[in-house]
């Protein structure tokens, strides 16, 4: 019972981190092509400012929940994505070193390339976790004792590529309406103009990758909520169109979090497919940690997630204005 709860929970931290880091990478790709002077790129990047820190708690959560609830995942997971994962991680690390020393120097050169660096570090990760889920929902090599035997060509496939895709793309449509939310004038136009063209994109891209997995499986409460993301999506397109800015922004979020359900609820109760076998699948059940160290886990849990979400929440709420170029000129 409590495995699956914790996998739920860890399901829950992913929706979020989609969610939240998905307009962070969304922002970070865009601000190149948006930004048309040196002024505009730091109002664009200045929207995520108060806040993209803490959103990459959330994978930090993830990682650590996963790798106390269900070990022998992690343990799969982390080896045989380790190339993978370590292109995520520079990625992020030269991100948050563009964000934070790209106004470090009045240069136009050193601003121009610290913008290339944070696109860069965007697009990386946006890329790549699709190609990691993409890859874990339909399956990868595992051996009888847990050992992923592939290499990181392995998970370059047709549908990992294609997951990758999906998320690039979604996370651009997110970021540019959280964009059209937080500017004005100029900026705010280009924003909204950038929706819908990426937006149709994502939908092709993500009906071809639904089609294709759900092809492979059938699992009938998934299918739902793929049909669910896709007409969260076309709304989303909808509310851009007609400039409802809030709305548009809303319904790309429920298309992230919607979208990590289904593939959550593709997956179980595996946790790791095995291409190999299904005999060799790690599941929830022979993946997981014991019974006391899942009650330990619950308890802080639910002391503690509260409280993060209440000073997260304190957090938007008070950065939720605006950003015009003359505030940070």
């Amino acid at each position: 019972m409590l495995h699956d709860i914790w996998f739920l929970l860890i399901a829950v931290l992913w929706m979020g981190y989609f969610l939240l880091e998905g307009f962070d990478f969304g922002v970070g790709m865009l601000a190149p092509f948006l930004g048309r002077n040196d002024g505009e790129r730091r109002t664009v990047l200045r929207t995520i400012g108060p806040v993209w820190d803490g959103n990459e708690v959330w994978l930090l959560v993830a990682g650590g929940a996963t790798f106390a609830a269900f070990p022998y995942w992690y343990a799969t997971l982390f080896s045989g994505f380790y190339l993978a994962l370590f292109l995520i991680l520079v990625a992020l690390i030269v991100r948050i070193a563009g964000l934070e020393y790209r106004s470090k120097r009045e240069s136009t050169s050193w601003r121009q390339a610290w913008d290339w660096i944070i696109f860069f570090g965007s697009a990386v990760p946006a890329l790549l976790w699709g190609v990691a889920f993409a890859n874990i929902v339909t399956g990868v090599p595992i051996d009888k004792d847990g050992n992923f035997t592939g290499t990181l060509l392995t998970l370059l496939n047709p549908i990992g590529l294609l997951g990758g895709v999906v998320t690039l793309t979604l996370f651009l449509t997110h970021g540019a309406t959280y964009l059209a939310l937080k500017t004005e004038g100029d900026l705010r136009a280009r924003a909204n103009a950038w929706v819908l063209p990426i937006g149709l994109v994502a939908a092709v891209a993500a009906v071809a990758f639904l089609v294709w997995v759900e092809a492979n499986k059938t699992v009938t409460g998934a299918a739902v909520l793929s049909g669910v993301a896709a007409v969260a999506l076309l709304a989303a397109l909808g509310a851009n169109r007609i400039k409802r800015e809030g709305w548009a922004f809303i319904f790309t979020g429920a298309t992230l979090v919607i979208a990590v359900a289904a593939l959550f609820a593709n997956l179980y109760p595996n946790v790791m497919p095995s291409s190999t076998d299904p005999a060799f699948s790690l599941t929830v059940t022979n993946a997981s940690s014991t019974d006391l160290t899942l009650q330990i886990m619950t308890g802080v849990a639910v002391i503690f997630t509260p409280l993060v979400l209440l000073y997260q929440g304190w957090t938007y709420y008070v950065f939720r204005k605006r950003v015009t170029a003359p505030r940070v000129a």
